[in-house]
């Protein structure tokens, strides 16, 4: 089973009666009390990331609350993370939305990133949203399990407009992020809503293709994280999935053409590798002619391979499952998407193009 047989139950939060006006079709959101499992008890922060970053222990997050969206006839669940330091006077956050691996839950992947943590210091909100049956829905194959292939990216859109609305998410700060089926679902929304997103980052996540195939539509600044040592997912892709009785396994491309993808959808020239101390860096950048998106053409996508890495999140402290492989410690995963998000294109390559400009406040 491609999953995370770690799961942290999270303790039952009764809900308010007061409903909200939801932004998807007959969507309505109510509010939980704070969630028991807070990762302030958690495992101790991550080691250092690529780069400078704020670290990943640095703050102390508020207490998460369970949050309920209906959507499509759906109640949905969610962990939503607010920074300590946010207040009615403040202006608007950028929002990260977090989608755990499957056979996992939102505690599982807050517990093993310690993303909330890493982005309190930030000043961002995150959202982990619940999949359906421990799983999302990451390609476009109609199947028993699941019959409306495309119902969590329009759950996924009612989330970002309803905190957007309620919760003062920034519009133009939006960011989607996961591991393995999380990550390939981060890459769907990201393909399907470019226009939706700021950036998006996908750890041990590919591209479904076959008859679940995902295609991008358009440009956004698109991260790629991936153990070069695999077992369950890997780099070079799952054309040929084994069987699972309890839900299919989608194909995927490779992490590199999964990447490439993103890429000439934004119209991006040829890319330029680095090997840099315990991983190679592939870098594409953003054109001026990507398909669809009516966010800036700008940025980079980028793919980071990990030696020595298995089908885990660099940087964790928490022990992956048996069969899994290593946990990397020279990439602190958390800090590198979120820096990645905060700036999609830190240091340009002469040999990509011309630097453009970013722009304040992206």
């Amino acid at each position: 089973m491609l999953a995370l047989a770690l799961v942290l139950p999270l303790a039952g939060c009764a809900t308010d009666s007061g409903p909200g006006t939801g932004s998807g079709s007959g969507s309505e959101s109510r509010s939980g009390r704070p969630d028991a499992t807070s990762s302030e008890s958690g495992p101790s922060g991550t080691g250092g990331g690529t780069g400078g970053g704020t670290g990943t222990g640095t703050a102390t997050p508020a207490p998460g609350t369970r949050e309920e969206l209906r959507v499509d006839g759906d109640i949905r669940q969610y962990l939503l993370h607010r920074p300590a330091s946010a207040s009615a006077s403040a202006g608007r956050m950028p929002l990260v939305v977090a989608f755990h691996g499957r056979g996992a839950d939102a505690a599982e992947l807050r517990t093993k990133t310690r993303l909330e943590q890493a982005a309190t210091a930030r000043g961002m909100l995150v959202a982990f949203p619940e999949g359906l049956g421990h799983g999302w829905g990451a390609g476009t194959q109609v199947t028993k399990q699941r019959p409306d292939p495309g119902l969590d990216v329009r759950f996924t859109e009612a989330l970002i407009k309803h905190l957007v609305r309620t919760e003062r998410a920034d519009p133009e700060r939006v960011y989607v992020a996961g591991f393995s089926n999380g990550g390939s679902m981060a890459l769907r929304v990201a393909a399907e809503r470019p226009g939706l997103l700021a950036g998006a980052a996908s750890v041990s996540g590919q591209l479904p293709t076959g008859d679940a195939a995902v295609e991008p539509t358009g440009s956004v600044p698109v991260t790629v994280v991936y153990g070069a040592d695999d077992p369950v997912r890997p780099l070079a892709g799952l054309p040929s999935p084994p069987p699972d009785p309890e839900e299919p396994i989608l194909p995927t491309r490779s992490a590199r053409d999964t990447a490439a993808a993103f890429a000439a959808a934004g119209g991006a020239g040829e890319p330029v590798t680095r090997e840099e101390e315990g991983y190679d860096r592939t870098v594409w950048r953003l054109g001026t002619d990507g398909r669809g998106g009516d966010r800036r053409p700008d940025g980079t996508v980028q793919l980071l391979v990990v030696q020595d890495a298995g089908h885990t999140w660099p940087g964790s402290t928490v022990p992956p499952p048996e069969g899994f492989g290593a946990v990397s410690k020279a990439v602190n995963a958390t800090d590198t998407i979120l820096d990645f998000f905060a700036d999609p294109d830190p240091d340009p390559d002469p040999d990509l193009g011309p630097d453009p400009d970013l722009g304040p406040g992206r």
